[in-house]
This record gives C-alpha cells, structure tokens and sequence, in this order.
C-alpha cells in the first residue's frame, strides 16, 4: 500500500493526520495537526467540493502548515492544524454533518480545536459544539472575518509605506480579487481610505454591491492580472501567485487575505525579482485567528484591536529585513515563525 500521506509534497512533519467518515451524515473530513509546540492546534474547518481525495489531502496540509507559521508569527499561545469536510457547502450541509465532524473532534482531545472557514459559518459550528468542547468561533460574536479584513488593511498600509514611501490609500488602484466575508470588508476600508477598487469574483451580486456601494469597476476573474494597479489582493482561494500570473500583474504590492497565495515556495523570491513587495499571506491574514485565539482561551479582549493592528508592525520588520538580508519577505517571515515554533 502506498503511503500517500507521507508521500505527498506538502508533508511537512505533521504531528497527526485523520481521515474521519460517519455514513449516516455522508461526512468525510480530513484533520491535520502540523505542530503543537506552542500550544493545541487551532485552525478553520474548509467545507469545498474537492475534485478528489488527493486535492482534499493536498489541501489541508497546506492549510494546517500555514497555521502553524501564522499563529507562531502572530505571538499566540496555539499551534496549527486545519480540517477539510469533502462536500459541497451549498449542497450538503446538515447540522448532523457537523456533529459528527465534533464528535471526531471530541476523539482527539483537545489535539486540535477548529472554528470557521471556507465554505463553513458561524451556525455550522454551533453544530460543533453540540458533540465537543473544542470548537470556536460561536455566536453572534463568532465571525472573525472583520478582523481578517483589519489586518489585511493596515497591512496593507505597512506594505505602502515600505514600498510607495506614503502613508496615504489616497488615489492608490486596488484590484481585489474575492468579495467573500473578508474581502468585501477588507474592499470597504480601502474605498473609505481613498483608494480606487477594481474587483473580481464569480458571485454577481456581490460584485454588483461592491460597484453600487464602493464604486467599484468589474473586470473578469482572468482579466484582474492584467489590470494596471498599486496593489494586488488575492482574498480568494490560494496558488494566485504563479509564474503565469506574476509575469502579468502590472501592481507592485501584494497584500491580500487568501491563504497559500504562493503557488510554490520560490515564488516569493520571484516577486522579489520583479520589485513587487509581497505581504506574506499568514502575516496579513492573522487577524482571524487572533480573534478566535482569544474567544476560545477567554482572554479579556480590550487587548484584541491592538494585537491585530501590531501585524502592520510584523509586516513593517519583514520588509526591512528582506531588504537588509537580500531575501524574499516569504522567508524571512517563515524564520521568524520557526525561530518561535521549532524546537
């Protein structure tokens, strides 16, 4: 039997990998636990219909491995572990699909703690926690998506500054691909900044919103790398930023909130080359987590706006050591995360 965990290109020494299956939900969940030196692992449940198992495998050790650095470089108590439900979310959903994903949650004890993603909401976990404790993002309080979207922007800001030497969105062409939760918010704060959106997404009517309310232009999926801007944001699904792609985009900043916007890891180095300034994806995108972080742990959140604005500070050192260093901003931010993880 082949081992196709071990196997695959993006096993990173993960801790655990379970495969999860309860026929009478339909559920078919993948967990991965990368690291939990920190802390238990915490990270988001995917809900997407995934073309196959292996996309799926693919998927969440990505995923699981990039929560691991985003927690570590965001200074949280937690580790990084990540889950995929095989389905699709507009289809398949039932609240006895995500009990079953917590009681397979509840088996690991504590290992791994998850909370919304892709795909996935609020209510779903709700459902969650019907069958374990190791669930958050709960509630009316629940979505983590408006803080998301505040990191990303004054990451944003952070990557202006550095690379454009402004402290002004003023004027700044912004073509922003995704108006999911966060890229719609995120969307929001750059227009009240002053910057001009161009959008892309496949859902019309958000599209058709982000034009009404935020005077945005429209362009095809496709057409968004061609267009002439400051600033490319990825907040879709990842591997945006690939030799294909960069050899087209025209902005000189990418600050987006999709996760694995690398497509391979030597494309940090080729943004480099090419002058763009890229705000590593589990840098900017840590706003999510941080809040979910301190629902779970119960930390007084007075502290909470503050941590999440401190990844514009993050970011700000990145730059500086990437230039000073001679290197990519992806790997000195994934050092600065195993300086804080590896042990």
């Amino acid at each position: 039997m082949t081992a196709f965990v071990f196997n695959e290109l993006n096993f990173d020494d993960h801790e655990q990998v379970v495969f999860a299956s309860e026929p009478k939900s339909g559920l078919r969940a993948i967990i991965a636990v990368h690291n939990t030196n920190l802390g238990p692992a915490m990270g988001g449940c995917r809900m997407w219909n995934y073309d196959n198992e292996a996309a799926a495998i693919n998927d969440v050790l990505r995923l699981s491995r990039g929560m691991t650095y985003k927690n570590a470089v965001a200074s949280l108590p937690i580790g990084g572990g990540k889950s995929v439900i095989i389905g699709d979310p507009k289809a398949d959903k039932t609240p006895a699909l995500f009990e079953a994903l917590g009681e397979a949650l509840e088996r690991l004890g504590g290992r791994y703690v998850t909370a919304e993603d892709v795909g996935t909401s609020p209510a779903d976990m709700a459902n969650v926690a019907k069958k374990t404790k190791f669930v958050a993002g709960l509630g009316d309080r629940g979505d983590p998506s408006p803080f998301t979207a505040l990191g990303c922007f004054v990451g944003a800001q952070a990557a202006v500054k550095h690379q454009l030497k402004r402290d002004s969105m003023e004027g700044l062409v912004v073509a922003l691909q995704g108006l999911g939760h966060v890229g719609y918010d995120y969307a929001r704060r750059l227009h009240e900044a002053g910057a001009k959106l161009i959008v892309a997404d496949i859902d019309q009517a958000a599209l058709h919103r982000a034009q009404e309310e935020l005077g945005a232009e429209i362009v095809g999926i496709d057409a968004i790398y061609d267009v002439q801007a400051d600033i490319y944001a990825p907040c879709a699904l990842g591997a945006t930023l690939n030799p294909d792609t960069l050899s087209r985009l025209k902005a000189t900043i990418v600050a987006g909130a999709a996760n694995n916007q690398l497509a391979t890891a030597d494309m940090g180095e080729a943004c480099r080359q090419k002058g763009i300034l890229y705000a590593p994806d589990f840098v900017i995108n840590a706003g999510g987590i941080i809040k979910v972080c301190y629902e779970y742990l119960n930390t007084p959140e007075d502290g909470m706006d503050a941590h999440v604005r401190r990844i514009g500070d993050t970011l700000a050192e990145v730059f500086a050591r990437a230039d000073a260093e001679g290197l990519a901003t992806s790997v000195v931010a994934d050092r600065i995360a195993e300086a804080k993880f590896k042990r």
